[in-house]
């Protein structure tokens, strides 16, 4: 791509952005939203955590399923879980998944 077309994509990609995040504050009055779709954009963030941090922990760089169970993620990831059902926090739970995960990484080369 030239320049221009980078600069052009860009802004196209501003407006757009800005358009539709926009969108419901140029209305006047507050829209309705139906119960179902209220209930569906509650379970909304928990699936897309889930679709983004599943491929990452099972697969390998490759986009090939993990192959042995010596990966470093899989016990950082049982640790994370197991912190988190204990005490329902969740900066705990980032610190002790990563906490074991480099100990397994550069202790035992995992």
């Amino acid at each position: 791509m030239s320049t221009i077309e980078t600069v052009v994509a860009l802004l196209g990609l501003a407006v757009i952005t800005v358009v539709t995040r926009s969108f419901f504050f140029i209305s006047e009055r507050e829209w309705p939203i139906p119960e179902w779709l209220r209930e569906g954009l509650r379970h909304a963030p928990l699936a897309a955590l889930a679709a983004i941090i599943a491929p990452s922990v099972l697969m390998n760089a490759e986009g090939q399923w993990l192959q042995t169970w010596q990966d470093a993620r899989l016990p950082a990831v049982a640790v994370a879980v197991a912190w988190f059902l204990w005490r329902r926090d969740l900066l705990g739970t980032i610190l002790s998944g990563t906490a074991v995960m480099m100990t397994l990484r550069i202790g035992l080369g995992w």
